[in-house]
């Protein structure tokens, strides 16, 4: 009897550690393709010419003109997150990498919730997207993918670009339109999905909010339902040359009233990361 119940136990504790590890492998499976080299070639005035007035003055602000162009960034942030408008805040730490030329993101999260151990793992590639969510290294509890999630992560990815990467935005796949002295209207396609979003810029020229129609609110990854989506900013400042924000909200506009899920603090960023960076 003792004999069945140690090897019972020891097989559990070897399936926790496989699948405590999986997410990790996973994360780094789908980067280190992607972090190949590529040509440096710096932003210059002329680039800003197609954009509308508020974008430039944001990309001139941020520090984007004479720098090299963003390929790729990685970020880390700290912060709480929750999912439900009535349910507990779960401290989390994330790490994430953007890809510009061939859009990609790849989001991992560790959190604790009530001591209760929680990873998140979100991939963005090919135009495909996934969400898997995973609670005391061993339950996997959300597992979401479809079409809802590959134009959700489509705006994600584009709203990252837009808060930490605006150089990036000097693309032929974004098309822009003025909507008056501080705010601005983009629509990207990426393949067979296209978004749009509703940029509003503070009058020193800072990007203090991003609107966005076309994501979809889901907490199980099985229904979905859709919100407007916003990531108000601020707390802005330097990293290596480049203006950026260190904090951060995503909310979702129900019909009861806004619902913030997601409080981000900037840890750090680097950009036109190589394979020493994973």
């Amino acid at each position: 009897m003792r004999l069945a119940l140690l090897l019972a136990f020891l097989v559990i504790a070897v399936a926790v550690a496989a699948r405590s590890g999986g997410y990790e492998r996973a994360y780094r499976a789908a980067v280190r393709p992607q972090l190949a080299g590529g040509p440096e070639t710096l932003v210059t005035e002329a680039d800003l010419a197609p954009l509308p007035e508020p974008v430039r003055n944001y990309l001139r602000r941020a520090g984007a003109v004479g720098r090299p162009r963003v390929r790729n960034f990685r970020a880390t942030f700290t912060g709480t997150f929750r999912n439900g408008l009535k349910a507990p805040w779960m401290d989390f730490r994330s790490e994430q990498y953007d890809f510009v030329d061939r859009p990609a993101r790849m989001f991992l999260m560790r959190g604790s919730l009530r001591g209760v151990p929680a990873r998140g793992l979100h991939l963005f590639q090919d135009g495909a997207a996934s969400m898997r969510i995973q609670l005391a290294s061993l339950f996997q509890v959300v597992d979401a993918r479809g079409p809802e999630m590959d134009q959700g992560e489509t705006v994600t990815w584009f709203n990252d670009l837009c808060l930490f990467a605006p150089a990036a935005l000097i693309d032929p796949r974004i098309e822009w339109e003025p909507e008056g002295p501080a705010a601005a209207r983009a629509r990207v396609r990426l393949g067979r999905v296209a978004v749009g979003a509703l940029l509003r810029f503070s009058p020193v020229g800072d990007l203090v909010d991003f609107v966005s129609e076309d994501r979809f609110l889901s907490a199980d990854g099985k229904s979905f339902r859709r919100y407007p989506w916003s990531t108000p900013a601020g707390d802005y400042r330097d990293v290596a040359g480049r203006r950026v924000p260190g904090y951060g909200e995503a909310v979702w506009h129900t019909p009861e009233g806004p619902y913030c899920y997601g409080r981000f603090h900037l840890a750090d960023i680097q950009y036109n990361c190589g394979p020493d960076s994973l």
